[in-house]
């Protein structure tokens, strides 16, 4: 059957927009009453579905959630007190408001009626798809041809249903959680059930921010040996692990499989299992410091060291301690990417008169940096966060007397962690962990989009 002509241009489009604009008194009236327009279109299977599960969401709305949002303003104005038993004569804890579960179950209930809205507007969609279909001549789908459609046509709607709702419920609602406890006191001295917590506002960045104040002087250092720690910890491992690649994929070396194998034992154990074996032999009782308490070490002029007790020996302690662990990452991503590497641009090179060193800065440097701009960035963003080379090897140490809870060595991903799980400074803890994404994007973004891996994708 011919189409019939249609009054808008637009109207083969099935979105939102186009129901809310074009579709008629019954598609419109949809998004007040879920499935009136299928029912209105004579498709009451599907409407009676649209209509259940809008009066469920309203139903979970005020079962659960309201009780908790209307407190979200003030976070509870009750706290735990204690009263004495009228009975017993015994002073007995009485329950009030919990902050943290008006936050968390607030969180929740907007959510489900954010997923009653997308329910709404699903169910103005199809009933403007049904209106198109009379309007052109054509029987609106029944109930058992969407099932099918969804199993076929659609499976990947219906496939990608289950993960986006555990997506948003395990990880997108407590993000949201952590972001909103930023702005917040809920701190060692407001501990729910115990105390509650209120807004502060803006109050937790501008002190984190500052440079005054224990807590900026806190930051400002650890975000400047955060930034050290990972520029160094990123091309250090970088240029040695390629220096190693190029030794191995030399002409003439012999046995390259061993030497290869060798690198990949060390990268065979644990991470975690070498940091603390390290740890003790850096220890200052450790293997190390007695080697170099032995006579043969005091003819050479060697002396023990505080490895791990001194804060500027410390710092490079961790850097060289990383090179362990990173360096045979790098040789082997940077073996493969050699290897490809046509030989007719050294050969022309070398009849250029070019020697080694000019032929790795023009040909070789170029194209590793070109190839692997995405793999940098990426170690770059994770040294940022690497929790485990500073905390099970130095666990942030030395102390501080001048910061807030944090040691000379600390990241600020440690320094997060001590902040949460030592301390209790929740809102602290979240305003560093929002800094550290936007710094950590920022970063990534504006690098990647300058390096000619993005700008010359097409070329390799």
């Amino acid at each position: 059957m011919e189409d019939k002509p249609t009054k808008h241009k637009d109207i083969n489009e099935i979105s939102t927009i186009n129901a809310l604009a074009h579709g008629n008194w019954a598609t419109k009236l949809t998004v007040l009453i879920s499935g009136f327009g299928n029912m209105y279109h004579k498709q009451f299977a599907k409407g009676l579905v649209f209509l259940s599960l809008q009066i469920s969401t309203i139903l979970s709305f005020f079962a659960f959630g309201w009780k908790y949002v209307q407190d979200l303003g003030t976070l509870g104005t009750h706290a735990m007190r204690s009263e004495m038993d009228p009975i017993y004569q015994i002073p007995v804890n009485v329950p009030g408001d919990n902050s943290l579960q008006i936050l968390l179950y607030s969180i929740f209930a907007i959510a489900i009626l954010f997923l009653g809205l997308m329910i709404q507007l699903a169910a103005a969609r199809s009933s403007y798809a049904a209106e198109i279909d009379i309007k052109r001549g054509r029987k609106p789908t029944t109930f058992s041809q969407d099932i099918r459609n969804m199993l076929d046509r659609n499976i990947h709607t219906a496939m990608l249903s289950v993960p986006t709702i555990g997506v948003i419920a395990f990880t997108v609602i407590p993000i949201v959680f952590m972001v909103l406890l930023a702005f917040t006191n809920f701190d060692r001295l407001h501990q729910p059930p115990g105390n509650l917590f209120t807004w502060v506002g803006l109050k937790n960045f501008a002190d984190t921010l500052s440079f005054s104040g224990i807590m900026g002087h806190t930051f400002t250092r650890v975000l400047g040996w955060t930034l050290i720690w990972a520029v160094f910890s990123t091309f250090l491992n970088y240029f040695l692990g390629m220096t190693v690649a190029l030794m191995i994929n030399k002409k003439g070396i012999k046995l390259k499989s061993v030497w290869r194998t060798c690198f990949v034992i060390a990268i065979a154990v644990p991470g975690f299992v070498t940091l603390l074996f390290m740890r003790q032999m850096l220890a200052d009782t450790g293997s190390i410091n007695e080697l170099l308490k032995s006579d043969i070490a005091k003819k050479l002029g060697l002396s023990t060291l505080q490895f791990l007790r001194d804060p500027s020996i410390a710092r490079v302690t961790v850097i060289i301690v990383n090179l362990w662990i990173g360096i045979p990452y790098t040789m082997l991503i940077t073996s493969g990417i050699l290897m490809n590497i046509p030989e007719d641009l050294y050969e022309a090179a070398r009849i250029d008169g070019a020697g080694p060193v000019k032929q790795f800065q023009a040909i070789t440097l170029p194209y590793m940096l070109t190839i692997t701009a995405p793999y940098l960035i990426t170690q770059f963003i994770g040294n940022i966060n690497n929790f485990n080379a500073i905390y099970f090897l130095t666990t942030g140490g030395p102390p501080a007397t001048d910061y807030y809870n944090a040691g000379k060595t600390d990241l600020l991903v440690t320094w997060l962690y001590k902040l949460t799980v030592t301390h209790g400074d929740y809102n602290l803890a979240s305003v560093i962990g929002i800094i550290t994404f936007i710094i950590s994007a920022i970063i990534a973004l504006v690098t990647f989009n300058i390096t000619a891996s993005a700008q010359k994708e097409e070329t390799f």
